[in-house]
């Protein structure tokens, strides 16, 4: 696959906040309301428009799973606890 766009460097801000360069949002026609999933392999962070495409293949992948909204809910109570 080819890039279709200079690597760049983000800051991650308050809340997990990322915010995307106004060039890679217009090559992958993200506009605000796009919803975006997101996965991870490894070490790298994957960001996917949410297609109905994309969402059908990814349906009961993480069945039977921990709950990813507990999950978050249990790291931001982790984070809430370090201030």
């Amino acid at each position: 696959m080819e890039a279709i766009a200079e690597a760049q460097t983000v800051i991650v801000g308050n809340g997990g906040r990322v915010a995307i360069p106004a060039e890679i949002l217009e090559s992958l026609r993200i506009v605000p309301g796009t919803r975006l999933m997101l996965r991870v392999y490894g070490t790298r962070l994957i960001i996917d428009p949410a297609t109905a495409k994309l969402i059908d293949s990814m349906q009961g992948r993480f069945a039977g799973g921990p709950s990813m909204a507990d999950e978050l809910q249990r790291d931001r109570r982790e984070e809430d606890k370090k201030w």
